[in-house]
């Protein structure tokens, strides 16, 4: 393995774990990054890049095509689940938390964990059904169960745009909060488990709840659902997905090295900023910014949610979705 491989696995499981994410030093970016850099602060590619800005923002042109297949996909995965339950076809039983498709037992991995702790024992059924997950998510990466799957994380984006639309007004203002809090959550949780013997976090978590909801009509605990999305659209931004949900941290460190990763292009890079407006995770985008990169392709890191909003708001294509060894650009690193 490269050192830059190294490194930056290193750096994305920091941001991951909450850390803040710090400018490189020059002396640890490859030559061409140095150069694109050098480059890009001449005035003639300053005025390039401005020209560029402002045309591309009179334009006014937003593509929303990977958010509308995002949706797709959570809409298709959890309707599989209401139909063929309401329809007795028995292909897909259970719910998110864990489930059988066609024979084959899947387990959420912090749903696995929290009742084998909590047990004392693994489970069979889950033993099986985790490990089938976890080798999915070795290739698909990230935290692609948040954005593509989890059925909280398409209402929390719609209170999302009400929150930036009453953000315009100034009517909210969002608080940020440590993003260290979901490790220290996802600690206590496990020991909350194993010390009382009971699954709390399952009794909270806005994914089961509403995953059993929509196939069982049980709607007493979306009440809490309700309060959540009150608390992100009038207090922080996507409060429970950015801080607080262990889920997402379970499979954000799974598929650290997951060949299926959004690559950002040096190259193409007009270093405006929207890439980062429009993501859940800002802090996974830091090298858009001029100066930060420190190789010309530089995969995202394990706490992206490979929503691939930031492709869609990228007017150069300097955002793009790679798949190791098959789609990677000439020069992307090892």
């Amino acid at each position: 393995m490269s050192a830059g491989f190294l490194s930056r696995t290193g750096l994305g499981l920091g941001l991951l774990l909450g850390r803040e994410p710090v400018k490189p030093d020059p002396d640890g970016m490859t030559t061409d990054a140095r150069d694109m850099h050098a480059f890009k602060r001449t005035p003639q590619e300053r005025a390039r890049r401005k020209a560029e800005i402002m045309a591309e923002r009179a334009a006014g042109v937003v593509s929303h095509r990977w958010r509308w297949r995002r949706w797709a996909s959570i809409v298709g995965f959890n309707g599989l689940f209401v139909l063929s339950y309401w329809l007795d076809l028995q292909l897909v039983e259970g719910a998110l938390t864990a489930s059988r498709v066609l024979g084959f037992h899947f387990a959420d991995l912090n749903s696995s964990l929290q009742l084998m702790l909590a047990h004392k024992h693994a489970v069979n059924d889950f033993v099986i059904g985790a490990s089938t997950v976890f080798t999915l998510y070795l290739l698909a990466g990230g935290r692609t169960f948040c954005s593509w799957i989890c059925p909280y994380h398409l209402l929390s984006e719609l209170a999302e745009m009400l929150h930036l639309r009453l953000a315009e007004r100034r009517l909210v203002k969002d608080h940020e909060l440590d993003r260290r809090l979901r490790t220290v959550m996802f600690v206590v949780f496990a020991v909350l488990a194993f010390a009382s013997g009971y699954t709390l976090f399952e009794t909270i978590s806005p994914v089961g709840i509403l995953s059993r909801a929509l196939v069982y009509g049980t709607v007493i605990a979306l009440v809490w659902i309700a309060f959540l999305l009150l608390v992100e659209v009038f207090y922080s931004r996507r409060l429970w997905c950015r801080y607080l949900c262990p889920i997402g941290l379970t499979y954000g460190i799974v598929g650290t090295v997951a060949p299926v990763r959004i690559v950002h292009h040096l190259d193409s890079c007009l270093h405006e900023g929207k890439c980062r407006e429009v993501c859940l995770v800002p802090h996974v985008l830091e090298m858009t910014k001029l100066g930060y990169a420190a190789e010309v392709n530089t995969p995202i890191g394990p706490d992206c949610t490979r929503c691939a909003m930031c492709i869609d708001a990228c007017p150069t294509g300097a955002l793009t979705l790679d798949v190791k060894g098959i789609s990677r650009p000439p020069g992307t690193a090892e």
